[in-house]
């Protein structure tokens, strides 16, 4: 075997070691401050140059009308010739049409390269560039720039594996570059809020006026707390891309909302989000679910079945409850994630598909992956840029702009008029805190209408020994409390108008399913 060869295989080094890398620099960048994006753009272009053990490391850019490619950011090795805002194009033209047109550039010699890219070969024997691999980046179909490596002291080999891995990297650093030129400012939305809601409050009571929410076209989410405009800052930075958003959260927190309103601002809204409840299905029916099956491929598959991969093709697939995914079946949705291609059930015919994964969890994803009941490499490629979701008790001032807008959706559907709310009612329900977050909020506020005669809400909380904190209990255990009592407050009827299912915003199998999995028994 050839000394290239040799070093080819061990150029990714341990798959663990690469994934670090790509959650380090994911974490990184998450909550940074604009500001500071480039500064840790070049820390993060070394640790590519010390993990795959290149001489160079660099980040290029277009110019807005994309005629121009330029390198903005670089890092390399000590006596590596650097070109830092170097325009590309103008030395390498044929370099720069392949990535226009999305396409790696991958070389182990400049004699690997076409006769077309003379002016490129000339480039190389200038600066002393041996190998160089690149990865194109792309913003909602437009061209935004390109991560490059390469290698000066010797010929290097570009294994297959190392390019896919070379796109999430890709990935990381183009949300960056969104996140730098986004201008994020909510301050004067902010100040109207607060200033009318000032109007409205009162000794006694708050008024039912028009009270205007800070809102994302088409999500619906509500608030002005700095934890939900943390959340919905993040969803804006994402949404232009084509990364993999993790949603973490408590139940009932909102995050399929989330995922919608993502959804909804990137370049696929024009076609229908995906959602997949991964909870809700069973494990003997869910690969079909997701990956489809042929006639035939098992006892009862008796036509075939489009999954539900193939029908976001082209949009956005919402995995809810992730962490409930059987561990056999997450390798399946690894190399979707990695290479958009899978098998039905009972075919041998590769599927390829495009679609945007936003997945959401309420489980401890490190946890499982510490007692191997999630895997790794699956938690790390899914990790790519994760959002936590704050429960309600952490943003108690979102709570009356919540409050009326419930009241008056549930109002208007059961053909009442709410006027007002008492001020004592609306500090009960700020002091309450609220286990079943934004869900639980929700239910007893139709239930308020409902028992509502005139134009003041009367609000009833559950019981004192209700209320206590539940943070010594585990999120099941809550859960389980939560859904018993709602269910004894329904008889435990759980179908049909007024039913457990309603109440909870559940479909009635999905709270079956919970009940036998919480192990939930009259």
């Amino acid at each position: 075997m050839s000394a290239a060869s040799s070093q080819a295989e061990q150029l990714p080094g341990e798959g663990t070691r690469f994934e670090r890398l790509l959650a380090d620099l994911s974490a990184r960048f998450v909550n940074l401050p604009p500001s500071q994006v480039d500064q840790e753009i070049e820390h993060g272009l070394r640790q590519i140059v010390e993990t795959l053990e290149v001489d160079r490391s660099s980040l290029l850019e277009f110019s807005e009308d994309g005629t121009q490619l330029i390198t903005t950011h670089q890092w390399a090795r000590e006596g590596v010739p650097a070109s830092r805002g170097r325009v590309v194009s103008e030395e390498n033209p044929w370099y720069t049409g392949v990535l226009q047109r999305g396409e790696i550039v991958a070389y182990s010699t400049p004699a690997d390269l076409p006769d077309e890219a003379a002016l490129e070969k000339e480039f190389c024997a200038r600066v002393g560039l041996r190998s160089n691999l690149t990865i194109p980046l792309n913003v909602s179909g437009r061209p935004l720039g390109a991560l490059a490596i390469g290698s000066f002291r010797r010929e290097r080999e570009w294994p297959a594996e190392l390019v896919p891995r070379l796109r999430l990297l890709g990935e990381v650093f183009a949300n960056a570059l969104v996140r730098r030129n986004q201008s994020v400012s909510l301050e004067q939305a902010l100040a109207e809020v607060r200033a009318l809601k000032a109007r409205l409050e009162e000794e006694n009571l708050y008024l039912r006026k028009e009270i205007a929410a800070v809102t994302r076209a088409g999500g619906g989410i509500l608030g002005e707390s700095a934890a939900i405009r943390k959340v919905l800052i993040q969803a804006e930075q994402v949404a232009p891309t084509d990364a993999t958003v993790l949603l973490l959260g408590e139940t009932g927190t909102g995050k399929e909302l989330l995922a919608r309103t993502i959804h909804v601002l990137s370049a696929r809204r024009d076609r229908a989000m995906v959602n997949v409840n991964c909870a809700a299905l069973p494990p003997t029916l869910i690969e079909a679910e997701l990956f489809g099956r042929e006639r035939g491929a098992y006892t009862g598959a008796l036509a075939r079945q489009t999954g539900r991969f193939e029908v976001a093709d082209g949009s956005t697939i919402f995995l809810d409850e992730i962490g409930d995914l059987p561990v056999e079946l997450q390798t399946k949705l690894l190399r979707v994630l990695e290479h958009g291609e899978f098998e039905r059930l009972g075919s041998s015919r590769t599927t390829r598909v495009d679609v945007r994964v936003i997945a959401a969890t309420n489980k401890d994803l490190t946890a499982m992956v510490r007692e191997a009941r999630f895997r790794e490499d699956l938690y790390y490629r899914l990790n790519v840029f994760p959002i936590s979701v704050p429960p309600l008790r952490a943003r108690h001032e979102d709570i009356p702009l919540l409050v009326w807008a419930f009241v008056r959706e549930f109002a208007q559907a059961q053909g009442k008029t709410v006027e007002q709310i008492p001020k004592r009612a609306m500090d009960a329900l700020q002091r309450y805190s609220w286990p079943g977050n934004v869900r639980e909020l929700r239910n007893i506020l139709e239930r308020a209408v409902i028992l509502t005669s005139g134009p003041t809400l009367h609000v009833e909380l559950p019981a004192p020994a209700d209320l206590q904190t539940s943070t010594g209990m585990t999120l099941e255990a809550v859960e389980r409390r939560h859904i018993t009592a709602v269910l004894d407050e329904v008889r435990w009827r759980i179908r049909g108008e007024g039913g457990a299912a309603q109440r909870l915003g559940l479909k009635p199998s999905t709270l079956e399913f919970r009940m036998r999995k919480l192990g939930i028994k009259r």
